[in-house]
């Protein structure tokens, strides 16, 4: 397990390694956690633009697919592209 050492500012660098297994660069957002015993977590956070949520009636479509989905019936791409442009 690689030991870090804490710089100025309370400043750590994460190894190339962990930040490549969990997928991590440079500008992303972490979220830390301090768990029992001095244990600290760190877990990739991604931050959504509200121009990139649904609409409710596009979670309504998007439910229903998957709803279909769960009883093992395809969807046609042209349909379902068709009911997403309203």
């Amino acid at each position: 397990m690689p030991v870090v050492k804490l710089g100025k500012r309370r400043q750590l660098v994460i190894p190339k390694a962990l930040c490549d297994a969990l997928g991590l660069k440079e500008g992303d957002f972490v979220e830390l956690e301090l768990q029992e015993e001095g244990v600290l977590v760190l877990k990739p956070k991604r931050l959504v633009d509200a121009d990139d949520l649904l609409t409710p009636e596009e979670e309504a479509v998007v439910a229903r697919g998957f709803a279909q989905l769960d009883r093992g019936e395809a969807v046609d791409w042209a349909e379902l592209k068709h009911e997403l442009e309203g």
